[in-house]
């Protein structure tokens, strides 16, 4: 598979995860890198509960800034 389909594809999932209300990790990595860098990242399956949790009911979620 070639550089240029294998950016494509990995695009084409990061949309997807949108679509279905899902955001990427590492763009939350690197928000919180950016704007958070004193604060510990959530690992990837506590970013998942999150985000589930702030999509699908519950208290409090959404987003941080």
């Amino acid at each position: 598979m070639t550089p240029r389909i294998r950016h494509l594809l990995a695009r084409a999932r990061e949309t997807a995860l949108m679509m279905v209300g899902q955001p990427s990790y590492a763009a939350y990595l690197q928000h919180m890198a950016e704007h958070h860098p004193g604060h510990a990242a959530m690992d990837p399956a506590a970013f998942f509960r999150d985000r589930e949790q702030a999509r699908y009911g519950g208290k409090g979620g959404g987003r941080c800034c």
